[in-house]
């Protein structure tokens, strides 16, 4: 790649890179896996970024190949395997909102993916209905009936303030 591409490459990377793992975290509610949906992107990005830097909107073009990329790992078998008896032990700063956020992700990984990806590129990502649409490669009015449907169930589920059971083909861990 030559010099001046890929400094804007890194710049651009440089720049987006806490928001991207944050959407990545958002969808699959992991990590590590979030580090690996974001490392692949990235990857995708650069073999791609002379082609990419020309897009009309870069950060809807990166949020597309993003959401693939989780698709793409959901897809995989191994992706539910759980290796060893027990989660390891994460612990978290102290926060007053642990239990909300907790609550939060919980009702968001009950959405189906679908939902999931709308509510959290619109709201966790600040994209509008037409960069989510593209993002996600659907129509507008998809994302509008997406999102409505995904924020009913999130509306009911935080307001019942009940445990949410995870979506269908979601994993649980036990």
């Amino acid at each position: 790649m030559r010099p001046d591409l890929e400094r804007e490459y890194v710049e651009y990377v440089t720049a987006r890179l806490p928001r991207l793992h944050r959407t990545a975290y958002l969808l699959c509610a992991d990590t590590f896996q979030a580090d690996d949906i974001v490392q692949a992107t990235l990857t995708a990005l650069y073999l791609n970024w002379k082609r990419a830097a020309g897009a009309e909107n870069l950060d809807g073009y990166v949020h597309r190949i993003l959401v693939r990329r989780y698709l793409d790992e959901r897809r995989r078998g191994w992706s539910r395997v759980l290796l060893g008896d027990r989660l390891p032990d994460l612990s978290a700063p102290a926060d007053h909102g642990v239990e909300e956020r907790d609550t939060l992700l919980t009702a968001l990984r009950a959405l189906p993916k679908g939902q999931r990806a709308v509510v959290v590129l619109r709201y966790f990502g600040d994209l509008s209905v037409e960069a989510t649409a593209e993002a996600l490669g659907c129509s507008a009015g998809n994302v509008k009936s997406q999102c409505s449907r995904g924020l009913a169930a999130l509306r009911e589920a935080l307001d019942a303030g009940r445990p949410v059971p995870v979506a269908q083909g979601g994993r649980t861990r036990s």
